[in-house]
């Protein structure tokens, strides 16, 4: 493992739109779903700055060069009866991993979620993502296995809205 790096983590202002695009395809490339990527710089500014933001962006910094990012939001557990934080994406560059970058903004997050009062933070991994599931376990992160994700999107959620 290569020594830590000085990383500095700061809340994405509107500039950063082409460089939160621009990670969210290099997120999309090691996730082999570059396919899939229909995010333009002219809807992720409205969604992360417009009149209703949708999620938060952190950056992190080494030196003047950014080398990765957690964008979040807030759900709701009814069981706890309080918010928590979700991350939808973490991404490290590939210069930066295994060098203190994502813990740094993981432990960034888990402060967030502190200060706000949220009763957890939850994220998704793929099953494949052998060595991010080694360093969540290795932060305390477990699995949880009695779970599983749905979705409804394209032709059957237009379907289920005519109901």
């Amino acid at each position: 493992m290569t020594p830590s790096l000085d990383v500095r983590i700061v809340p994405a202002t509107e500039k950063d739109t082409p460089v939160i695009l621009s990670l969210i395809k290099g997120l999309a490339d090691y996730e082999r779903l570059a396919h899939e990527v229909e995010a333009t710089a002219e809807g992720i500014h409205e969604s992360l700055f417009g009149d209703w933001p949708a999620a938060e962006v952190v950056l992190a910094y080494v030196g003047s060069d950014v080398a990765g990012f957690a964008l979040f939001f807030h759900n709701f557990s009814t069981f706890l009866g309080r918010r928590g934080l979700y991350l939808e994406d973490l991404f490290v560059l590939p210069a930066y991993r295994g060098r203190g970058v994502g813990r740094r903004l993981l432990a960034h997050l888990a402060r967030i979620a502190i200060e706000r009062r949220c009763g957890r933070m939850e994220w998704w991994v793929l099953d494949w993502n052998e060595s991010a599931i080694r360093f969540y376990k290795s932060i305390g992160a477990r699995p949880m296995d009695d779970w599983t994700v749905y979705r409804v999107d394209g032709d059957a959620l237009e379907r289920l809205a005519d109901v």
